[in-house]
């Protein structure tokens, strides 16, 4: 039998918003654009977050933004 080795596709990367949780001993962090909140919480230890970027796969949120709109 003849096992090829598949090639692997080159994953894009683009410098992606994130929330970051502002404890130094928590590494939690999400999307942006999948947040439900404008000032999300860390879900992890519930201390809040901040903004960052990080470069990070491109993934498409099929539902939207998902926090609600302004009014």
């Amino acid at each position: 039998m003849y096992f090829r080795k598949k090639q692997d596709e080159e994953l894009v990367q683009e410098n992606t918003a994130v929330w970051t949780c502002e404890k130094d001993d928590c590494k939690g962090w999400m999307r942006d654009n999948f947040s439900f909140e404008d000032q999300p919480t860390c879900p992890i230890c519930s201390s809040p977050m901040k903004r960052d970027t990080k470069m990070l796969p491109v993934v498409a949120n099929p539902t939207g933004d998902p926090k609600p709109e302004a009014k």
